[in-house]
């Protein structure tokens, strides 16, 4: 016998890692050159050289044993330390390093603080489009996951669809900014009628609706600012990765933060913690915890990342296509000429030009494009567009 429902998730791979991988098959076949793979949110830009530069330093100048030894289930101090200055620099978080677990990336960082909310009858809400991996993720920890519907074109938040999802068994509400798919960034104004909404709610079924913030392209924005949402909402728990603003999508390194002004902060802390424990997602690398505690400041250049943005923004939007305002993250959210994204993607395949269909994403009828590629892949891809909206 076997858990139907696992089998079912590793049975039938996700979209994205599906054209990512018949991707990899045609370019065998026809050269890396001639397949124009948007699929995957893969970094294109290499880590800093401090990345590196402490790698380095540290096998050689640290101890072997301290290097690839246990840390605290929590994290190592001076790594925690280490975020904690930089998030009061930063924000002026008042954040200790009491108030952070340290992880293997983001995903663990949301399955544990999924788990320590499932109470019976719990529910967690997500905003469309979002990323699918949130729909696993809560409903294995045993929350019913449900979806607030999208606010197309802008891609900020439809209060009033929120409002009407809302139940006394709501737990969080997961929030995304920048946001996968859509590159969108949730505005200060968005955000704090969204707390106002959340914090009457809260009166009104007497707990506390907390926020899960997912961070990991909060470092990768575009003339704008990303609120820091615990001074807006109290009660917020941010997860957070060093994949994308480090370039590390591999060697997964990331955190919980609770402030200490969420409600329940010190027990919800525990449960967060035990909730890591069960799942066996204690004691994050070591050797990447030393990495951290001495590039948490870093941030990327993101110089090459925007040239890609805005050629290939301004390219589509010549051609036609209606496309959502990528402020943020390494993605453009496209709307699908004559409304079938799914079609449109098999049209786009037979081009070798991949993209994901935002069905997945809770979004259907739009499609997601990863620019974190080649400069020359965006040039050399915009007549494939052209022939295609046609």
């Amino acid at each position: 016998m076997l858990n139907q429902t696992c089998y079912a998730l590793g049975a039938n791979r996700s979209c994205i890692r599906e054209l990512f991988e018949y991707g990899r098959a045609r370019a065998a076949l026809v050269g890396e050159e001639n397949v124009f793979d948007f699929s995957l949110g893969n970094p294109s830009i290499p880590a800093p050289a401090q990345v590196d530069d402490a790698i380095r330093e540290i096998l050689v100048d640290t101890d072997s044993l301290k290097v690839h030894g246990y840390t605290s289930a929590v994290g190592d101090l001076s790594a925690r330390t280490a975020i904690a200055q930089d998030l009061n620099a930063r924000f002026d978080a008042n954040c200790a390093p009491e108030d952070l677990f340290l992880c293997g990336g983001a995903a663990p960082a949301l399955i544990a603080v999924l788990r320590s909310l499932a109470v019976e009858g719990g529910e967690a809400l997500a905003i469309a489009p979002y990323f699918p991996e949130y729909k696993p993720f809560a409903e294995s920890s045993g929350l019913r996951f449900r979806a607030v519907s999208p606010d197309v074109p802008a891609f900020q938040i439809r209060l009033e669809a929120v409002e009407a999802a809302l139940t006394p068994n709501t737990q969080a509400v997961i929030l995304n900014s920048p946001n996968n798919p859509s590159g969108v960034v949730y505005t200060a104004k968005t955000l704090e009628a969204l707390a106002a909404l959340l914090t009457k709610k809260a009166s009104e079924f007497g707990h506390p609706i907390y926020i899960i913030s997912d961070e990991p392209y909060r470092e990768l924005v575009y003339g704008v600012t990303v609120p820091w949402l615990p001074h807006i909402y109290p009660d917020t728990i941010v997860c957070y990765s060093y994949s994308k603003s480090l370039s590390l999508p591999g060697e997964r390194i990331g955190y919980v933060y609770v402030p200490q002004a969420a409600a329940d902060s010190r027990e919800l802390y525990a449960a967060i913690a035990g909730a890591a424990r069960a799942c066996g997602h204690v004691c994050a690398p070591s050797l990447w915890q030393q990495v951290i505690a001495r590039c948490a400041s870093l941030r990327p250049d993101l110089k090459a990342y925007d040239r890609n943005r805005l050629t290939l923004w301004q390219g589509l939007t010549r051609l036609g296509y209606e496309v959502a305002r990528p402020d943020g993250a390494f993605y453009l959210f496209v709307k699908a000429p004559r409304g079938d994204a799914n079609a449109f993607s098999e049209k786009a395949k037979k081009k070798d030009l991949l993209l994901v269909p935002g069905d997945g994403f809770g979004c259907p009828g739009w499609f997601r494009l990863c620019y974190c590629v080649s400069y020359d892949t965006i040039c050399r891809s915009l007549p494939v567009f052209g022939e295609l909206i046609r």
